[in-house]
């Protein structure tokens, strides 16, 4: 390897290294972790099986805090009472291995605000705009676009993919962006703002991880 090609690969690490610490280190994902038994587990004899609809449930339903995952969790169990054998099913399957961009209270918030005009000043009337706008498939389609099936991508590595698109669980793919310490995922909506990733590493330790985001990604263009 030349002297360039040495500086440049220390500088990509660098960079991989600041905007990992800088959102770990900002207090960002450790809230909803897996518990220091299952993390140590994961560490000695394999990741654990905690999954993500473990995680979302936890926080036992809508409340005050526009930070946190409740309207998601009532999406997802909205769908799969309609619909049991939906692939969003694979959220309630540990032992399955994914990576999801969950947004947060706020973020469905301003889709309602993009959509309607109207920013309900509760997350069960959020919940309730989303359904007047959106039916069951159109939830499960936007869900399943969050998803990135068959990988646990702790923040390290999705640092790593600047520049590069996955492909998520509904077929449709999200490109990640890397903007100084920010991590930004572009979505199939030109037009509106792209999601910033405000929390990492969620249910760490666990073979299905999730990264908090704050605004709702688009698969269609809105």
């Amino acid at each position: 390897m030349n002297h360039r090609h040495t500086h440049a690969h220390k500088a990509r690490l660098g960079m991989v290294a600041a905007v990992t610490a800088t959102l770990v280190g900002a207090g960002l994902g450790a809230s909803l972790e897996a518990n220091p038994a299952q993390a140590a587990g994961a560490s000695g004899h394999g990741l654990g099986h905690r999954s993500l609809a473990q995680v979302l449930a936890a926080d036992k339903g809508f409340d005050r805090n526009w930070s946190d995952f409740d309207i998601l969790d009532k999406a997802v169990t909205t769908v799969l009472a309609a619909k049991p054998d939906s692939p969003v099913k694979v959220l309630t399957q540990g032992r399955t291995r994914l990576t999801a961009f969950i947004p947060t209270d706020r973020a469905f918030r301003r889709l309602v605000h993009d959509l309607t005009g109207r920013a309900p000043h509760t997350e069960r009337g959020t919940f309730r705009a989303i359904t007047r706008v959106a039916d069951v498939d159109t939830i499960e389609a936007i869900l399943l676009y969050h998803v990135v099936p068959g990988q646990t991508l702790p923040a390290s590595k999705v640092v790593k993919l600047d520049g590069a698109s996955v492909t998520t669980a509904g077929g449709g793919q999200i490109t990640v962006r890397i903007h100084g310490a920010n991590v930004r995922l572009v979505d199939q909506d030109p037009n509106a703002r792209n999601a910033r990733v405000v929390a990492v590493d969620i249910n760490k330790g666990n073979r299905q991880i999730a990264h908090a985001i704050n605004r709702v990604l688009r698969p269609i263009d809105l």
